[in-house]
């Protein structure tokens, strides 16, 4: 049985400064590894524990990203007779790729936190999607982590080139690599963002070939994977929570659910890169202002009628700017208010202790 250090969960030189007002006050550490209704699975250097986050902690949250996501690292203090833990806070994180959770309400969804590298996993199959990449790759820039295309189940496509040819298009310069699981080819590719201490989160649609990948790494079921359906190539909800495992190399990997809703939080950097080509461009249009319709000496244009950019990318490209825009606006809308209830309870509190 591999024995658990900081070292081996992750733990740096970052994290040892952004926790040392913890280390001060005699905390110890964990890293989330699994999220329950309330509680949390930590991996720690005294070994698993259940944990749950203190009740000040819980009074000063403003929203879900004040609480643990899967891969952060948090202070604690254990009771090792009961196998228990208490959260008193969350450190700093180094990256986390977050969403706009489901509903109409502005609120993100932390995925993964504390990643290295995530491998965007994209089946080649019926299921290959263009469009739905460039909105990984804008919230994968986003995070703070390295991007890595991951074409999975080679096996089942004839026109392999092609699709490598189509995600370069979009793509630039991200490493691309072709797999497939089931046969292990390729698998010997993704060896050298595994190392030791290392975390990789594995992001990708439902039946993309995700819980096979871990599978393969880790040497045994852990889990559990589905056939996709027949008539269309896509798959059903096979991983429903998202779970940090260790593999035998002493690595650390991150398997999500696939998501149907992949909503903008807080793309504005993260455009930039994705779409560098079309920012690119923008910057040499005869006019700072150009619309990009019917201004002279527009290069944007002139990239769609030469074909160095296609329109679909441009239109694409658009779509991800107004939602990008339109999610700041409710945002900051929704960041005054909760400000506002803030404050309001802090002054009721003044009352109640003052009389």
């Amino acid at each position: 049985m591999t024995i658990n250090t900081l070292q081996t969960l992750g733990w740096s030189s970052f994290f040892n400064q952004s926790g040392t007002h913890y280390i001060n006050e005699g905390y110890t550490f964990g890293r989330v590894a699994l999220e329950h209704k309330h509680m949390y699975r930590l991996y720690t250097e005294q070994g698993d524990l259940l944990a749950e986050v203190t009740g000040k902690m819980r009074h000063l949250a403003d929203g879900r990203e004040d609480y643990p996501a899967v891969g952060d690292w948090v202070a604690i203090t254990t009771r090792q007779e009961e196998g228990r833990a208490s959260i008193h806070g969350i450190l700093t994180r180094k990256s986390k790729f977050s969403r706009k959770a489901a509903g109409s309400n502005p609120q993100e969804q932390i995925v993964a936190a504390n990643v290295d590298t995530i491998f965007l996993v994209n089946a080649l199959n019926n299921d290959f999607n263009i469009r739905r990449l460039e909105r990984y790759l804008i919230l994968a820039w986003e995070s703070g982590a390295q991007p890595v295309i991951v074409l999975s189940k080679s096996d089942l496509c004839n026109d392999i080139e092609s699709k490598i040819t189509a995600v370069e298009s979009v793509a630039i310069g991200v490493p691309i690599h072709v797999i497939s699981s089931l046969i292990d080819e390729g698998m010997d590719q993704l060896a050298p963002y595994l190392e030791v201490g290392q975390t990789v989160a594995l992001l990708g649609s439902s039946g993309a070939g995700k819980s096979s990948i871990v599978n393969r790494l880790s040497g045994q079921i852990m889990m559990e994977v589905q056939d996709v359906r027949e008539d269309d190539d896509r798959g059903r909800h096979t991983t429903t929570h998202r779970e940090l495992v260790m593999l035998p190399n002493g690595s650390m990997i991150i398997d999500t659910p696939g998501m149907r809703e992949l909503g903008m939080w807080d793309g504005e950097s993260g455009i930039q890169e994705a779409f560098e080509d079309i920012e690119e461009l923008a910057s040499q249009c005869r006019f700072s202002d150009c619309l990009h319709k019917k201004e002279p000496g527009c290069a944007i244009r002139a990239a769609i009628q030469s074909g160095t950019i296609t329109k679909e990318r441009y239109n694409s490209y658009l779509k991800l700017q107004r939602e990008i825009a339109f999610l700041d606006r409710k945002t900051n809308k929704s960041a005054r208010a909760a400000e506002k209830d803030k404050w309001k309870k802090i002054t009721q509190s003044v009352k109640v202790t003052k009389y």
